[in-house]
């Protein structure tokens, strides 16, 4: 029996499907509370809110939004690759700005691809890639086939590893995650293009802001109020791809 406090020093005497019983409830009123607050917090939230009432996917829509407000990174007839595109918010906002649909007959129509190891659900406007790793050189061989053009003027990243809870470990994978996205740019995007990448802070954030800043003129770290001040996650946004 695990020592949670000393009122379990009274069930040592106790039978042992009392104490096990005991045990559960203990966890359960954990778990609850746990649930409960996670609950509250999330509909407290003005940004879920504010994703039933726009019909997005999710609220990670409105730190896309808030960043092209501010910097203007997404503008119609640009082609955007979406990494971690699941479950699409992310697309959706970038086909709502690069006219991906059309909807403005006097702009030009860009074009969303996104990628994903998850299934994304159908959007209209954009081209999804559903269970396909970016890290594999097969997937870019797939995008390749599937853009427009041979190359795309914005890469957004909002991907992340599955967390096993170890702080520095899950930023160590996200980072490796983003390097590979770097390397990627190096085949995929064209000269003066911008990467937009999640990270978590910790000491490793350092080497993925110096290779943005070896292969474009313009890294800044950027916080978007959509992110929850509690959340150690942040964003660089690297402007003018250097590359040929």
């Amino acid at each position: 029996l695990p020592f949670f406090s000393g009122s379990c020093l009274r069930l040592v005497n106790l039978p042992l499907q009392c104490r096990c019983l005991h045990t559960t409830v203990w966890f359960l009123k954990k778990k609850t509370a746990t649930e409960n607050w996670w609950l509250e917090r999330h509909l407290k939230d003005p940004f879920v809110k504010a994703t039933k009432q726009q019909h997005y996917r999710c609220r990670s829509a409105f730190k896309l939004l808030e960043i092209d407000d501010k910097l203007r990174i997404l503008r119609p007839g640009l082609s955007v690759l979406d990494c971690g595109a699941a479950p699409g918010a992310w697309s959706q906002v970038a086909v709502e700005r690069v006219n991906a649909l059309g909807t403005d007959p006097a702009a030009p129509t860009g074009f969303v691809l996104g990628v994903d190891l998850l299934r994304i659900s159908p959007l209209e406007g954009a081209v999804f890639l559903s269970e396909a790793d970016i890290t594999d050189p097969s997937t870019l061989r797939a995008i390749q086939n599937l853009l427009p053009v041979e190359k795309v003027d914005v890469i957004l990243s909002d991907m992340a590893p599955n967390a096993t809870g170890i702080k520095e470990l899950d930023h160590q994978k996200l980072i490796t995650l983003c390097l590979g996205l770097v390397r990627l740019s190096q085949s995929i995007l064209k000269p003066k293009g911008t990467v937009l990448c999640k990270f978590w802070d910790g000491h490793e954030s350092h080497v993925l802001q110096n290779r943005l800043k070896e292969q474009f003129q313009d890294v800044r770290t950027i916080k978007p109020q959509a992110s929850r001040k509690d959340s150690s996650e942040s964003y660089y946004l690297a402007r003018l791809y250097k590359g040929k």
